[in-house]
């Protein structure tokens, strides 16, 4: 029983989670292999409504809190890290639309209704000439107004579920002001395609691919906010570091499970008996202790929070510890297996590859080490 469930919702969720679970399993080392978004995976999220949970509930959502999501992340990266990714900005977008309502009211229920229905969304906004946008870039993707209708052209990278997304919040730069902002374009829009270029080795699932803009025309009311304006609460950035955290366990479960069951001619017992096993298998349960410890009462005081803004370094100290805590605990349960780790067939060199992702999501390892020594040297 894991000691961090305390609802019934939760209990519920994670049930139908857990049958979902075995499927995403199952599927895949195949999926991994050929390089391929988990189509079926994210079909089933939606036959059970998980992608409406963060609605509110008033626009028929469940209005989850921070850390019922994670629960619920964790939950799906024990199955497939790709998946749990994928589907963690749409709903960590969600939640963000919920917690700040900086959107104009009617053109928020609007997308809640879209949402009801299925559709998905997901941001755009990292570019290769600007980097990851936490560092503060101003966007290259050029907004031109034309009489009542926007047009909008530019590239961006890292576009997260990219084969399935029916809206796109894209940043771009007012070419009139100068300001940045943000633009809800429907997938159907003419002059939006989509360039097939991530070939990463973590994380293939992910279909990251670039979001081509070629005068992508949208109604004025289609920018939906002006950066820079009041900051936002962005607790869900944790279903980041849970989802890292739930392929760790899955990698942690894999490791106890064989050293349980292996032999060899040269002992009596299964390996789990040996010392250095029973070593890392305590050093692994230890690590994944700390940082779910972390993470959930991290995300349980901002529930509770009433100036959240405050947690803005617990935030990232949670994404810093658990990123690099998942990385561990596969290393470890790769030294329990052994070379067999190392074999295209086996799960643990898939789950490697994919925590070490981690380290390039926001906010990266030095922006969290700066952003706490700032906090310590204004504490003096």
């Amino acid at each position: 029983m894991d000691v961090f469930i305390k609802t019934e919702l939760q209990r519920s969720v994670l049930q139908q989670l857990e049958g979902l679970r075995k499927n995403f399993v199952e599927r895949e080392s195949e999926l991994d292999e050929l390089g391929a978004f988990p189509f079926q995976n994210i079909k089933e999220l939606k036959e059970i409504e998980y992608t409406s949970l963060s609605l509110p509930k008033e626009y028929g959502g469940e209005e989850i809190s921070l850390y019922d999501f994670l629960l619920f992340q964790e939950k799906i990266a024990e199955g497939d890290g790709a998946t749990a990714l994928s589907i963690g900005w749409h709903m960590g977008i969600l939640q963000e639309l919920t917690e700040n309502r900086q959107w104009d009211e009617k053109r928020f229920v609007w997308m809640c209704k879209e949402v009801k229905k299925g559709a998905l969304l997901n941001r755009a906004a990292t570019e290769r000439g600007t980097g990851s946008p936490t560092r503060g870039g101003k966007p290259e993707t050029i907004a031109q107004k034309n009489g009542d209708t926007w047009l909008i052209s530019g590239r961006k990278t890292f576009t997260t579920m990219a084969p399935v997304l029916d809206y796109f919040l894209v940043s771009a730069t007012i070419e009139e002001t100068g300001e940045a902002g943000e633009f809800l374009i429907p997938r159907n829009t003419e002059g939006v395609s989509i360039e097939e270029t991530w070939d990463s080795v973590a994380m293939r699932g992910t279909a990251s691919h670039d979001l081509v803009l070629h005068n992508a025309e949208v109604r004025l009311e289609y920018l939906v906010e002006k950066k820079g304006g009041k900051p936002k609460n962005s607790g869900w950035l944790l279903h980041i570091p849970a989802c890292y955290l739930g392929i760790a366990r899955a990698a942690r479960n894999y490791a106890v499970q064989y050293a349980k069951t292996y032999k060899n001619n040269s002992i009596q017992k299964s390996i789990a008996s040996l010392p250095n096993v029973q070593r890392l298998i305590g050093e692994m349960e230890l690590e994944l202790m700390k940082a779910r410890h972390f993470m959930y009462s991290v995300a349980e005081k901002y529930d509770c929070s009433e100036n959240r803004e405050e947690l803005k370094g617990e935030l990232a100290g949670v994404k810093y510890t658990a990123t690099n805590a998942a990385i561990s605990v596969v290393d470890k349960a790769m030294r329990i297996v052994g070379a067999r780790s190392l074999s295209k067939k086996n799960p643990l060199q898939r789950y490697y590859l994919h925590v070490r992702a981690g380290l390039h999501n926001p906010p990266m390892d030095d922006m969290t080490m700066a952003l706490l020594a700032e906090r310590a040297v204004m504490v003096e």
